[in-house]
């Protein structure tokens, strides 16, 4: 791997860049393919820039339905079609006869499944519903996980494998807030909408818990912009709608989203 390719990447995600370079490389010297684990945006975003550095390899991106924000990836040799290639993913349906199903949220579902030992990578996205929860999860999963989840949050629930054109989805919703902030700076917007003092709001952010469009940002006083995602680890995570001008006392108004 040469440093040139590193110098378009932090130091924290160099390790995912040496794997995806190691995929391409099978695929143009060995004629490999290689179906991955579900990708975050970000690592989206490497792979394809890696790919396209390569005249001779492609990728397939897919996470189970149109408006997927997680994908597993196909990485294979420019001549093979991809089209018709199984991308190993199925839907887990979470239901419960118990009406506080409705109560539940993202966090809930998925730290059951990670509590099951499951690895990040294993599952998609997940779909909070009215009734329960549709997540995308590795087909190689699926079986262990619908064998083995039956509480969510003290909830009894049950679960059901479903084909992928059985997913159902939500609209995502935003509960939208308006702050006040003196500068664009990460670590004061993510202390207004967190309600946390700066000082604690620095903890997370220096430790490397904090993510700006999925990237680990260590720096408070990185400058937000209108359509960026911060999440910090533990706390959720919301989008920066947009600046709204300013106030007589020259501080900024700002439109923010956070994911219910």
């Amino acid at each position: 791997m040469s440093n040139e390719i590193y110098e378009h990447f932090s130091h924290d995600e160099r390790d995912f860049v040496d794997k995806a370079s190691d995929w391409i490389e099978r695929a143009s010297k060995y004629h490999d393919m290689k179906l991955t684990d579900f990708l975050d945006p970000r690592q989206v975003f490497i792979l394809q820039s890696l790919v396209n550095r390569s005249q001779d390899v492609q990728v397939r991106l897919d996470g189970g339905y149109e408006a997927a924000e997680r994908k597993r990836a196909l990485i294979a040799p420019d001549y093979r079609y991809l089209d018709e290639e199984d991308m190993g993913m199925q839907v887990l349906s979470i239901t419960s006869d118990d009406a506080k199903i409705s109560e539940l949220e993202h966090g809930d579902y998925m730290g059951s499944l990670l509590g099951l030992g499951m690895k990040r990578g294993k599952i998609g996205d997940i779909q909070v519903l009215e009734e329960g929860c549709h997540t995308v999860v590795a087909a190689e999963t699926g079986a262990f996980l619908s064998l083995q989840l039956n509480q969510v949050h003290r909830l009894h629930v049950f679960t059901e494998l479903l084909p992928l054109d059985q997913m159902k989805w939500s609209e995502t919703k935003l509960d939208t807030i308006d702050i006040t902030v003196a500068s664009l700076r990460l670590d004061g917007i993510c202390a207004d909408v967190y309600r946390l003092s700066r000082s604690k709001v620095l903890v997370p952010i220096k430790a490397g818990r904090c993510k700006v469009n999925w990237k680990v940002v260590e720096d408070p006083s990185k400058p937000l912009k209108a359509g960026d995602i911060v999440s910090i680890q533990g706390f959720g995570r919301f989008k920066v709608l947009e600046q709204e001008g300013m106030t007589k006392k020259g501080r900024c108004r700002v439109k923010i989203g956070k994911f219910a």
